[in-house]
């Protein structure tokens, strides 16, 4: 079976630090891939892409921070991790309540980096499980009709109000209907019972 090599994509538009960068880390058995401007890595790399971003705060055009906006808005599973020559405290809180990894100011310790790398893998490697899941359960959704919808939905916002009597009441069918409907939904998801289908769906409500 052949993986996907993990990938630390270095975006600086100082050809130097990307130059010294990715010798540092190729030497350390990593694969890099560097860019001197944030467009083209937009241009080039998958929102999804297995590995971690090395991130420039200060760039001309589109600077470090925009460029995590514009992954955060395509809902990207690349954990960043921000470097800066001047960047201050504003900036390194705001990029960190954005997501990002850590905020390093340059000169930075490699082995502080190297870290932040590692954890930066495993991090990213929850968030594309996660990105999946959400993916697969609104796939799932997406089977049931309207009126299944309504059922699921009653489920969910009613979690202690899940008794055909009372779901038929609040939406006006017959008790028989609303078995009916609550068992293709079961059918539909692939679970046996009302409480699986609260777990599957709760945290999504």
């Amino acid at each position: 079976m052949i993986f996907d090599p993990l990938v630390v994509y270095i975006v600086d538009d100082d050809e130097g630090v990307r130059v010294a960068l990715s010798r540092s880390l190729s030497k350390r058995g990593m694969q890099v891939e560097h860019f001197a401007d944030a467009q083209t890595f937009l241009n080039q790399v998958h929102e999804d892409a297995k590995g971690c971003l090395i991130l420039d705060y200060g760039m001309p055009g589109m600077d470090g921070l925009e460029l995590q906006e514009h992954l955060n808005r395509r809902e990207s599973t690349i954990p960043i991790i921000f470097i800066s020559g001047h960047g201050g405290i504003p900036e390194s809180v705001r990029a960190t309540k954005a997501g990002a990894i850590d905020f390093l100011e340059k000169p930075f310790d490699l082995t502080v980096l190297i870290e932040r790398i590692q954890a930066a893998f495993d991090l990213g490697a929850q968030m594309r499980a996660e990105k999946t899941r959400r993916q697969m359960l609104a796939d799932k959704r997406g089977l049931l009709t309207e009126r299944e919808e309504q059922v699921l939905q009653h489920i969910l916002t009613h979690p202690s109000r899940t008794s055909s009597k009372e779901i038929a009441t609040a939406l006006g069918i017959s008790p028989r209907t609303v078995e009916i409907h609550r068992g293709r939904i079961q059918q539909k998801v692939g679970v046996k019972t009302t409480i699986e289908l609260y777990e599957l769906f709760g945290q999504m409500h």
